[in-house]
């Protein structure tokens, strides 16, 4: 089964092939990465650009792949994106165990939360389940009780910026399976058994956006979009520096640190101003520049923590960063001070077939997605109450996330559920 994923982001677009085979071993077999055209913050600003942008991704991957990419699965990020974990509560018969249409039930009350303005659902993810009260339930199914009550996180995007997204990937001929939350897709792709067995932070800085998700026990706690990125960081640069963009973002990757000491203090930069003449500058100075920006943009993700789910310090026991912006030397060391907890960097991991070009931080959104398309492949059927157009495989087929632990993460009534309702995943 040949499954893709679509990363279209601010400053490139990415697209990730991968093949599953029938004992659910996922290969990734193709990745073509383009400058992005036509976006701006995660939203479609030219159509037609976007659409070249994608097939010419896209064509990259199939060529390297030797497949057709038809059907893809695309990530969404952008200002517009709103989350919030939502309550639903369903009765039940005194004397009757609680059922699957039930469960229903409760989560279909809790996805009718009031969004302001014009937006659509693109998840709606099961946090935990109570029963008359009680607290922590995973599986609510079979249990006896009067009252159930779920609460969901809720994560939904604009119509307008979604459906230019959706057509962009149509218009370059590409049937679209379904949106994702690049955050989470992100997440799929570089958080260790170990990580989803507690609660994590990941904060993935892209070019012109950064995603905060919190997950709690493998499943998606809070989810926040911070306008900023990593754009933000080469425009500092540009602007103090009186050089050209482009020249910015070649000097911040080559030379930046996000910590002065971090940089060579021996080390003399040579770039080029605005009319082309030449100026000297140092290392540690430069790194002075990039320095505020990302210690915005951590303040920012740590704030919209400490507003949804309390002290990050409490609620959080390891934050992961990742995405493009992330591989600026020192990064880890700065996002250490300003959270106090322990941080690393999040590639993808237990990848197989092209691991020397997608083990990179860039790469961890693209490859989500295709772990989420097989995962989604891996299903067992629900006896009842599945949308059509689902992959189906045997009861016998296991999640296919990065490791075995991550698929521990999203047992029992997770995998029984997830496929209920077409706005899940």
């Amino acid at each position: 089964m040949i499954l893709v994923g679509l990363d279209v982001g601010t400053t490139k677009v990415t697209a990730v092939i991968g093949e599953l085979s029938s004992d659910g071993i996922l290969d990734i077999i193709g990745e073509g990465t383009v400058p992005s055209h036509g976006l701006r913050r995660g939203v479609v600003t030219n159509l037609e650009r976007t659409t070249e942008s994608i097939r010419q991704a896209i064509f990259q991957a199939e060529r390297v792949a030797g497949v057709k990419a038809e059907r893809v699965w695309v990530g969404v990020a952008g200002a517009h994106v709103r989350s919030v974990t939502s309550h639903g509560l369903a009765a039940i018969r005194r004397g009757q165990q609680i059922t699957v249409t039930d469960v229903e039930r409760a989560i279909e009350q809790a996805k009718a939360y009031p969004f302001e303005g014009d937006y659509e659902l693109i998840h709606a993810l099961p946090l935990e389940f109570r029963v008359d009260g009680q607290e922590g339930i995973r599986d609510p199914i079979g249990m006896a009780g009067v009252r159930l009550e779920v609460d969901v996180h809720l994560v939904a995007g604009s119509k307008g910026p979604l459906t230019n997204l959706r057509k962009a990937v149509e218009d370059a001929g590409l049937e679209l399976q379904g949106m994702v939350l690049q955050a989470y897709a992100s997440g799929l792709a570089v958080l260790s058994p170990e990580e989803l067995s507690m609660t994590v932070m990941l904060v993935d800085i892209g070019g012109g956006t950064t995603d905060v998700a919190v997950f709690r026990q493998g499943r998606l706690a809070h989810s926040a979009v911070i306008p900023l990125g990593g754009d933000h960081v080469s425009q500092d640069i540009a602007k103090l520096l009186q050089i050209p963009v482009e020249e910015a973002e070649r000097v911040a990757k080559k030379y930046g640190a996000a910590l002065p000491e971090l940089a060579d203090p021996e080390l003399v930069l040579e770039v080029s101003q605005e009319g082309a003449a030449q100026i000297s500058y140092q290392a540690p100075d430069l790194a002075r520049i990039i320095r505020p920006r990302l210690r915005e943009i951590l303040h920012l993700a740590r704030q919209s923590v400490d507003e949804a789910l309390g002290p990050l310090e409490i609620t959080v026991g390891k934050v992961i960063v990742t995405g493009g912006a992330s591989m600026v030397r020192g990064l880890e060391e700065l996002a250490r001070k300003q959270f106090n907890l322990p941080v690393r960097l999040g590639k993808p991991l237990g990848v197989q077939g092209l691991t020397d070009v997608v083990a990179s931080p860039t790469h961890a959104t693209a490859v989500g997605l295709v772990r989420h398309a097989a995962n989604l492949a891996a299903q067992a059927p629900l006896p009842r109450g599945h949308r059509p157009g689902r992959s189906k495989t045997s009861p016998a087929s296991k999640p296919v996330l990065n490791t075995e632990g991550a698929a521990n993460a999203a047992s029992g009534l997770w995998e029984r559920i997830k496929g209920m309702f077409k706005n899940f995943f």
